[in-house]
C-alpha cells in the first residue's frame, strides 16, 4: 500500500460530474485540480449500505473542503454508468458536489494497494494529497466500518498548518512550539 511521502499514482478515469443530460461524464487525471489539496476516498461498491452514508457525508461537508482549497474525489471499481444510475436512484447522492471516479480496471486501487485480498474491491481508504501530489495522510478501514469525515477535515487542517499539532488538535487551537 502507498503511504505518506509517496506520490499519488498516475491515472486517467471516467467520472460522473453532473446529472445534466449530455454533461454527466468527464475524464479526470491525477493532474486535474492542479495546485489544490486532494482528498481521495475509495469505497467497496455502489448500491450497498455503508457506502452511501460516507459519500453523502463527504458531500454535505464539501464546502468545508473547498474552504481549505481541497478537492474531494470519490472512487470505486464500479463503472461510470453504475455511478450515474446510483446517483439518479439514491436521494442522498443526487446533488453530490464532487466527482465519482470509475476505477473499472482496478488500476488506481491496485496502484494504491487498497484492494481487499478476497473480495477484490477497494477497502475504505482515504488519501490526503498535497498540491505537489505527495500523499500526506492515509487511513484504511475494513469493509464494514465507515470513516469519519470530521477526522479527515481535522487531519487536513493540521497538515495545512505545516506545524506540530498535538493529539486531538483542532483548527484554531495552539500548535506545539519547540
Amino acid at each position: 500500500m502507498l503511504t505518506v511521502g509517496d506520490h499519488l499514482p498516475t491515472f486517467e478515469l471516467q467520472a460522473v460530474t453532473s446529472l445534466e443530460k449530455g454533461q454527466e461524464f468527464q475524464t479526470l487525471t491525477q493532474e486535474s485540480y492542479a495546485g489544490k489539496w486532494k482528498v481521495l476516498f475509495l469505497w467497496p461498491m455502489d448500491f450497498t449500505f455503508v457506502c452511501p452514508t460516507e459519500i453523502a457525508a463527504f458531500g454535505k461537508r464539501n464546502a468545508d473542503f473547498q474552504d481549505r482549497d481541497a478537492q474531494v474525489l470519490g472512487a470505486s471499481t464500479d463503472t461510470h454508468f453504475v455511478h450515474l444510475a446510483w446517483r439518479n436512484n439514491h436521494a442522498d447522492l443526487k446533488d453530490l458536489p464532487f466527482p465519482m471516479l470509475a476505477d473499472t480496471k482496478r488500476e488506481l486501487s491496485q496502484a494504491l494497494g487498497v484492494l481487499h485480498k478476497e473480495a477484490g474491491v477497494p477497502l475504505r481508504a482515504t488519501f490526503v494529497v498535497d498540491p505537489q501530489g505527495v500523499i500526506r495522510h492515509v487511513s484504511v478501514n475494513d469493509l464494514s466500518v465507515g470513516r469519519s469525515v470530521d477526522e479527515v477535515l481535522r487531519v487536513l487542517d493540521a497538515l495545512q498548518t505545516d506545524e506540530l499539532c498535538p493529539c486531538n488538535w483542532k483548527k484554531g487551537e495552539d500548535t506545539l512550539h519547540v
